[in-house]
This record gives C-alpha cells, sequence and structure tokens, in this order.
C-alpha cells in the first residue's frame, strides 16, 4: 500500500534549531506528532472541522498564519435557494490566537479558545474542547443580516478509530505535518435566529478534521479531498490530496474502513476542469486499482481574496463520490453518493 515509514511512537516534529527532525518523517494511525515549532514567519497553524449532515453542513477555522490569525464560521444548506453564509474574523499579528502542539480538544491535548463571548460585527467565538466522549465544537456570530448563529456539536471518536497523520518534508526548513480525521460521528445543533437545525438527530452526520502544522513556501498550489459516510455496508472515510505533495516522497491519502486505516503511497491522478469546476472530478491511482472514483459536485464555495500578503484562490466543490476502493487487506467497497468535497487552492501567504 505504502513505501513511507509508519511512526507508531510518539516524535517531535522539530529539532532544537527549529528545522525538521529527520525522525519525523512518516505517517501514523493516530495523532504522534508534536508540533514544536518555533520562531516566527512561515509557520502556519490551523484547526479546520467540517460537520455535514444529507441537508446542510457548518465549518469552524482557526488559524494562525503568524501576520495575521483568521477564524471564521461557514454555513451551507443544499439545494435552490438554501441558505449559505460566512463570518470571517482577522487578527493582526494573531493577538490572542494560539494553538497547541497537539491536536486541540483532543484526549491530552490543550483546549481553544477564541474571540469575545459576545461576539458583534464580524468577529466570532470558537471554543474546541475536550470533554468525555469527544470533542465540544462550538461557536457564535452574527450573520450578514445580524441574526445570531450559535453552534453547538459534539463529535465523538469510537473506541479504536484511526486516523491519518503525515509529515511532508520540502526540505529541513519548509515541512507541513497534517492530520486529517474522518468518518467521526456528531450531533448537536445550530441556531440561526430562531430557528434550530439538527445535526445528528435520525440522520447520518460526520466530522472531518484537517489540523495543520508547519512552515509553509510563499505560495503552494493543492487538491483535497474528504467524505464520509455508510456505503456498501461500510462506515467509510476518504482522505485525499494533490500537487502539493509532489517530489516529496510522502502524500497525504488514506482511507478510513470501519475505523481502519488504509495508507496510500501513491500521488493520485486529478482530473477537473478549473474553468467549470462544477463539471465531474475523477480520482484515481495511476498504477494500483485501490481508487477509481467519480466526485459530482452540487455546489462550489468560491473564493478569491487579494489582502496584502494574503492571496488565495479556492474552488472547494461539494457533491458525492462515487466508484470503488480497496483496502490493504484487499477488501472492494462500493462507494455510492458518499458526501464530501474537492477542491483546488492557489495560496500565497
Amino acid at each position: 500500500m505504502t513505501h513511507e515509514r509508519e511512526i507508531t511512537e510518539p516524535v517531535d516534529l522539530c529539532r532544537s534549531d527549529g528545522a525538521l527532525d529527520p525522525a519525523a518523517v512518516g505517517w501514523s494511525r493516530t495523532p504522534a506528532h508534536r508540533a514544536n515549532l518555533r520562531g516566527w514567519g512561515r509557520t502556519k497553524r490551523w484547526e479546520y472541522w467540517c460537520v455535514t449532515t444529507p441537508t446542510h453542513l457548518v465549518a469552524l477555522t482557526v488559524s494562525d498564519l503568524d501576520f495575521l490569525a483568521l477564524n471564521s464560521v461557514y454555513f451551507l444548506e443544499y439545494g435552490s435557494g438554501g441558505r449559505e453564509f460566512e463570518v470571517g474574523s482577522i487578527v493582526p499579528f494573531g493577538r490572542g490566537v494560539r494553538l497547541p502542539e497537539t491536536v486541540a480538544g483532543a484526549t491530552g491535548g490543550a483546549d481553544v479558545v477564541v474571540g469575545p463571548a459576545r461576539p458583534t460585527g464580524g468577529r466570532v467565538r470558537v471554543e474546541i474542547r475536550h470533554e468525555d466522549g469527544g470533542t465540544r465544537l462550538r461557536a457564535r456570530c452574527l450573520t450578514p443580516g445580524r441574526l445570531p448563529v450559535e453552534v453547538d456539536l459534539l463529535v465523538t471518536r469510537p473506541e479504536g478509530h484511526e486516523s491519518l497523520s503525515v509529515v511532508v518534508p520540502w526540505s529541513r526548513r519548509r515541512f507541513q505535518y497534517t492530520s486529517k480525521h474522518t468518518a467521526l460521528p456528531a450531533a448537536g445543533q445550530v441556531r440561526i435566529g430562531d430557528e434550530i437545525l439538527k445535526f445528528g438527530d435520525g440522520e447520518e452526520s460526520w466530522a472531518v478534521l484537517d489540523h495543520g502544522r508547519g512552515r509553509w513556501p510563499r505560495t503552494v498550489d493543492w487538491n483535497w479531498g474528504a467524505a464520509s459516510g455508510r456505503t456498501d455496508g461500510h462506515t467509510v472515510g476518504l482522505q485525499f490530496g494533490g500537487r502539493w505533495t509532489a517530489g516529496t516522497g510522502s502524500t497525504e491519502n488514506a482511507l478510513c474502513v470501519d475505523g481502519r486505516l488504509s495508507k496510500i503511497g501513491e500521488e493520485l491522478d486529478w482530473r477537473w476542469s478549473r474553468t467549470d469546476p462544477l463539471a465531474p472530478w475523477t480520482l484515481r491511482t495511476p498504477a494500483s486499482d485501490q481508487v477509481d472514483l467519480t466526485f459530482t459536485p452540487f455546489y462550489n464555495r468560491s473564493t478569491r481574496t487579494e489582502a496584502g500578503l494574503l492571496a488565495n484562490r479556492t474552488d472547494q466543490c461539494f457533491g458525492h463520490y462515487d466508484g470503488r476502493v480497496r483496502t490493504a487487506d484487499g477488501a472492494e467497497i462500493a462507494v455510492r453518493r458518499l458526501l464530501g468535497w474537492a477542491e483546488d487552492v492557489h495560496m500565497r501567504w
């Protein structure tokens, strides 16, 4: 399945001089790295949670990009006339935003709380806290129409559920530790004004975590795809990346089937239309039959940002995956309408 080294014991990401420790290069089934980053400049830290249902989703971001922090709440209701809003708060130099060296809100890790308790204007409050049974996600903000928003979700982690953590080494001084968690059950609600939208109340609701810590190049391009749900009698999480890992010897590609991780060492062949992101995408492993999927989008969250040092072009498409995947033990899984996303990003930061 992969040529990459599996890490099974705790390890520091960096040496004492701040350079990447070669012993940290590899992947693990549970988070094993302590992101002991030092210094300022080109350092990026974030926690991104997206929780989906068959009819709506919410995403929370807490990020520290060194020269600023960007914290946000995003909500999308699918279908014609569905509501969409994003409230983002920019904090110069990341004042008051401190992200831990390990996964926020995890067992044994630190909690994260940013923003005022009663946010006004474009500010947001985001809380990521550990509690018995999982990670509590809370957020508050006002919609652009000034309706109050309150998010309260509990993400649970079944016993033995595995995730993908991997170090991507561009060089000794430029590297990224990413920990991607898929197919985590979630339940709770989002209140928008007087209306309450349920998560996990009689229908599937799944959480995905993107935990990142590293020191990045000035510009980078990437693809990211993820999905979670029940298909072919299994609970399946898809985690795929592309472009940004090419040539590093590492990938962020994996399957999580019934809580068991299958690491994929191949770079995927991504095919999509940049001029028409809502056209079907294909994702395949070119040298094997591990992944053969078509992603059919139903919505494109298109973002274009020019804000001084920060420039961003993102097409994050939400939709469904269909096709087949094969696990490390040879089991073939039919993927049918697995809800998730695929994105094409160019970032200058």
